[in-house]
């Protein structure tokens, strides 16, 4: 069990470790389905025709629509995701809609190719097999120690952090608890819906079933282009993610009140770091950090983007882990469960 109020940043190289996609997979892809010179070619891809196609839907909209989209494909060479794309593009509300509905089109289908399955195939298993992957490792420390009558506890001094748009936390973690405790699936849901703190600055791609709030619903890598247009309203842009109080709020209270802080994949860059750490931390946390192999040479930027950005002092630093962030969560776990 985590003992210790201890805060998860998740980045999009997490998503990549579970097969779903990181931020420069999900711009790359978006600029291809946005290339809609090649209507009407050989080279036209499924993709280009869906996007054409819903973009049509949209009454009096549809060519603002595809010349929004070019303008994303254009800027993506010069951007690190789509979401500070996004932001480079002000208010363009043909952008904006363009954007995420693309993401929201890809990030289902990130979940419906992944190996994540919409429950598991052997009972007592998870829907992501193995335990080689950093939601088993999360999940086995969330429920270690604990006992079946104080399930209800065992979120209590977690709060996630996600970056990404999927919901593979919200779809795993219901499944540990099955697992661990032996509960019927449904009261996993239920207290996940209950107990699991996780906040979104972008938004999310749909609620799962079982899920809380008024986003439009989506089953675990849902394919239904007629609800894209409701479950792209859940996407947010870091702008207004700025304008949530209450959301803003939550995040940096689950920060502020951290005494351990885990960087999972998230890769620093300038629109996430400066949406994460819109206030100092002021009580020293522990910190531990997992970054993508081939990203060693960031180690001394990061240090001084914890320091300066976030008020992170370098003795605090506990641990930066090039490698999978499995690795880091298990030969760190009986520090954070402490």
């Amino acid at each position: 069990m985590i003992r210790t109020k201890t805060a998860i940043v998740v980045g999009a190289g997490a998503a990549a470790e579970v097969e779903l996609l990181g931020q420069r997979e999900m711009l790359g892809k978006i600029a291809q389905g946005f290339d809609f010179q090649r209507l009407g070619s050989d080279l036209a891809t499924p993709e280009i025709e869906q996007f054409d196609k819903l973009f049509k839907r949209v009454k009096g909209e549809g060519e603002n629509l595809r010349d929004a989209g070019m303008r994303i494909r254009a800027g993506s060479r010069l951007s690190s995701s789509i979401h500070a794309l996004l932001q480079q593009h002000g208010e363009d509300k043909h952008v904006k809609a363009a954007g995420k509905l693309a993401i929201a089109h890809f990030t289902l289908q990130a979940e419906r190719q992944s190996a994540m399955e919409a429950e598991p195939r052997d009972p007592g298993d998870m829907p992501f097999r193995g335990s080689e992957n950093w939601l088993f490792q999360l999940g086995y420390m969330v429920v270690d120690g604990v006992s079946r009558s104080r399930a209800e506890h065992c979120f209590d001094n977690l709060h996630i952090v996600n970056f990404n748009c999927d919901r593979s936390i919200e779809h795993y973690m219901p499944w540990v608890l099955h697992s661990g405790f032996g509960m019927p699936i449904t009261e996993a849901q239920d207290l996940c819906a209950e107990k699991l703190k996780v906040v979104q600055p972008y938004g999310r791609a749909g609620r799962l079933e079982w899920q809380t709030g008024s986003d439009e619903e989506a089953e675990w890598g849902a394919d239904n282009p007629k609800a894209l247009f409701k479950v792209a309203e859940g996407i947010r842009t870091a702008s207004e993610f700025s304008e949530d109080r209450q959301l803003k709020a939550s995040l940096q209270a689950g920060l502020a009140n951290a005494r351990r802080l885990a960087f999972i994949g998230f890769d620093f860059n300038s629109l996430d770091t400066s949406l994460l750490f819109q206030e100092r931390l002021t009580h020293g946390p522990d910190v531990l950090v997992a970054l993508r192999e081939g990203e060693k040479e960031k180690v001394d930027t990061i240090s001084r983007v914890l320091r300066n950005l976030g008020g992170i002092a370098p003795e605090a630093l506990v641990a930066m882990h090039v490698g999978p962030s499995w690795q880091m969560l298990a030969n760190h776990g009986l520090m954070i469960e402490s």
